[in-house]
Order: structure tokens, then C-alpha cells, then sequence
């Protein structure tokens, strides 16, 4: 646990197309100690290395503690009001969900004691996913410093990565800026 004085922003990551290990250095490498998964299912065909049990294992072999948080901070909640009538997730909806703010509750808490945590998922492009759209914009709004770590393995800051959203709202982006890039299912 880091100093309230030496508090260092929550991380965003996603694996993508990297290996355990490759990942787990960047986690290290950027001081994190937790690594909170933010996948609502967190289970990988094609990748099951980073398949909950497998990956928890390979976590705390290298000194890093698992914590899951997609119960609450999910891309795909349980929650049907959370979703339009589209099926996609609609995250003004989330917004005020009682499990999501508990689950964004418990992350400000973390940064608070000075826990230096890692939200993971499986989108290796913070501005594809939930982790920016949604839950760095809340942890931002909470004065809750958040920074991202890129496909490229750099530390991008959140505002850098809201400035690239917001700056293609004339793109055919802008229609999922605020809710899910998928149908999951109908509300």
C-alpha cells in the first residue's frame, strides 16, 4: 500500500492478443498490486490462459492478487435496466444502478487506502471498451485519477482517452460512446 501523498492512478488494461506473461510484466512494471476483472464472464476459448482459475493462479505466482469485480463493473450486467430496448447495454443506464455504483464504490476505496489496482478486461484498446466509456468516467467524475495502458503497452492518461472519444462524435463511433458495441441481449 503506497503513501495517501504517493497515490498512483487506477490502471486499465486489457489483454488482447498478448501472452500471460508479457501482461503480468506490464502490471508489474507499472506498480500494480490487485488486479480487479472487470469481464462479466471471465472465461476465454480462445485465450484460456486468461480464463479466471488459470489466470488468478498466474497471478498470485507472480506476486499479484486477483480480485473479480464483474458482478458489479461488467461490460454485460445482470441488471436488464440496464440495457435498451436494442439489447445493447446503455451506460447512462449503469450509471445508477445500485451494484455498479457499489462495485465503483469499492474501487474509489481501494485508490483511497492507497491500493494500487489494475482493472482488467479483454479489449486491449482502452477507447473500445467499457473500461473508458463507462467506468473511468465515473472513477474521474469521483476525483479518482485514472490511467490507461494502451494496445502498445504505453500509460495513456484518461483524459487523453476521452479526448479521442469525444473527438469523434462525427464518426460512426459516436453512436457507442455511451452504450455497448454489441447487442446482448433485450431489456
Amino acid at each position: 500500500m503506497t503513501e495517501a501523498n504517493e497515490r498512483l492512478p487506477i490502471l486499465t488494461v486489457g489483454y488482447g492478443l498478448r501472452e500471460a506473461d508479457e501482461l503480468i510484466a506490464l502490471l508489474q512494471r507499472n506498480g500494480a498490486e490487485y488486479v480487479g476483472d472487470v469481464r462479466s464472464v471471465p472465461y476465454s476459448r480462445r485465450r484460456p490462459q486468461f480464463s479466471r482459475e488459470a489466470f488468478e493462479r498466474l497471478l498470485r505466482a507472480a506476486g499479484l492478487r486477483y480480485v473479480f469485480l464483474g458482478e458489479t463493473l461488467g461490460g454485460r450486467p445482470d441488471d436488464p435496466a440496464c440495457y435498451d430496448a436494442d439489447g445493447h447495454v446503455d451506460y447512462d443506464l449503469c450509471r445508477t444502478a445500485p451494484s455498479f455504483l457499489a462495485g465503483i464504490e469499492r474501487v474509489e476505496t481501494a485508490y483511497r487506502e492507497g491500493h494500487r489496482l489494475a482493472l482488467l478486461c479483454s479489449e486491449a484498446r482502452p477507447t473500445d471498451c467499457h473500461r473508458s466509456k463507462l467506468l473511468a468516467e465515473m472513477l474521474v467524475e469521483r476525483d479518482v485519477p485514472v490511467t490507461h495502458i494502451d494496445e502498445g503497452g504505453n500509460l495513456v492518461e484518461h483524459a487523453e482517452i476521452a479526448a479521442r472519444l469525444h473527438g469523434s462524435q462525427l464518426s460512426l463511433v459516436a453512436d457507442a460512446l455511451g452504450r455497448s458495441r454489441r447487442a446482448y441481449r433485450a431489456a
